[in-house]
């Protein structure tokens, strides 16, 4: 599955859209505006989904061929998923979940910019 293949999926789940995380696209729900999928520091081998940490263990540990972790992701909610992936039915099966989880949380609070000072 490539990460078109997946963002074409994910767009096919209710309530989600195209829109960006950190400059790049990602899929997210539309009703809190946070994302669920997401290209990887790891773009060439892999995409990210969000997950609940005991889930990302389960699936590093019941999967590892599929699922992953970089240094970067640990202790956060991603897990990354590989594109050379056999079983694409699990693979879909998770960005159902990680689309779950997602809608599950509340709208993501705005970001603040940093405002400038005058200059003296």
């Amino acid at each position: 599955m490539t990460f078109e293949d997946a963002v074409d999926f994910a767009l096919s789940l209710p309530g989600t859209e195209l829109g960006t995380s950190y400059g790049k696209p990602a899929v997210k729900v539309a009703a809190n505006g946070r994302a669920f999928l997401f290209p990887s520091h790891e773009a060439e081998t892999s995409f990210g989904v969000a997950m609940d940490l005991d889930t990302i263990e389960i699936l590093k540990e019941t999967d590892p061929s599929i699922f992953w972790q970089t240094p970067h992701y640990v202790g956060w909610e991603g897990v990354l998923i590989r594109y050379d992936s056999k079983d694409e039915e699990r693979v879909r099966e998770v960005i159902g979940r990680s689309r779950d989880f997602i809608a599950a949380k509340p709208p993501a609070k705005a970001r603040k910019r940093p405002t400038s000072r005058p200059r003296a």
